[in-house]
């Protein structure tokens, strides 16, 4: 699965969840993904805003973890995925996942 792919099927979702309350950034190094909770929808751009929470992930791990193939807190533990931020946001990516 392509990493378009993978961002149509993540807009989709979002756009039907809960608005998350705030602010999410992936950074997957040439690409960021970002997440705008705080209106009445889920909104995902390209766009490098700053955010209240940041992910940095490889390409590769970001789709395995949309693909629910990497558990997201091994890789977390695993050092794999590295937070900045409010770790409380990131728990709550849970229900766009």
């Amino acid at each position: 699965m392509s990493l378009d792919a993978v961002i149509s099927d993540l807009k989709a979702k979002a756009e039907s969840s809960s608005p998350l309350g705030t602010t999410v950034k992936f950074d997957l190094g040439e690409t960021k993904i970002h997440v705008d909770g705080t209106g009445t929808t889920n909104v995902i751009t390209h766009d490098d805003n700053e955010a209240a929470c940041t992910i940095t992930v490889s390409e590769t791990d970001f789709i395995a973890l949309v693909k629910k193939e990497l558990n997201p807190m091994n890789a977390f533990m695993g050092g794999k995925m590295k937070i900045k931020g409010d770790m409380g946001v990131a728990m709550k990516l849970q229900s766009l996942f």
